[in-house]
């Protein structure tokens, strides 16, 4: 069992207590949240100086918290997540599931160019259908689906104007 020192004034303290010796960061912190509170207007000028001087010459933490415990932001606890004490902005997203319309859209699309265009049609109706389970789902792949669709069209239209051209062709073939 330990006994209390008189320097850490009373009961053993644990970590973060008032009375633990403070760092530099510490007192960086410290400064941040005055200088945000004066940029706020909530000090005034000889008050942000006198509390940024009592900030680099405070010994613990405590008197540190004293400084800036009438400011929002003061010295709070953040949460621990798996990967430390990382503010939730920075934390990754979870992913969304990719529809599965839409990168089927995307890869017959992509198989137009090899198949002759046979994959267009089937393409353009994935793809329309994967949009608009996207938009009632808010699965990802809307890139995917736009993919198929543009490419699909481009098939098909190739198709049409072969078709258009074949027919012409035929018609002038038969007449002359």
């Amino acid at each position: 069992m330990s006994y209390p020192t008189p320097w850490q004034g009373g009961p053993l303290p644990g970590p973060g207590t008032p009375s633990m010796l403070a760092s530099h960061a510490d007192r960086e912190r410290a400064v941040d949240v005055l200088r945000a509170g004066y940029g706020e207007g909530r000090l005034d000028h000889p008050e942000f100086e006198k509390r940024v001087a009592r900030a680099y010459s405070a010994r613990t933490v405590g008197e540190l918290s004293l400084l800036v415990a009438d400011l929002p932001q003061g010295p709070m606890a953040q949460p621990m997540t798996p990967h430390g004490p990382v503010p939730p902005a920075f934390l990754p997203r979870p992913q969304a599931r990719t529809n599965g319309k839409a990168l089927t859209s995307m890869v017959c699309g992509v198989l137009c160019v090899a198949t002759g265009g046979l994959t267009g049609l089937p393409a353009v109706i994935l793809g329309h259908m994967a949009q608009s389970e996207i938009r009632r789902t808010g699965e990802a792949g809307d890139g995917m689906a736009l993919t198929g669709l543009v490419l699909g069209w481009l098939s098909v239209a190739g198709w049409l104007i072969f078709l258009g051209l074949f027919g012409l062709l035929a018609v002038v073939a038969t007449s002359g």
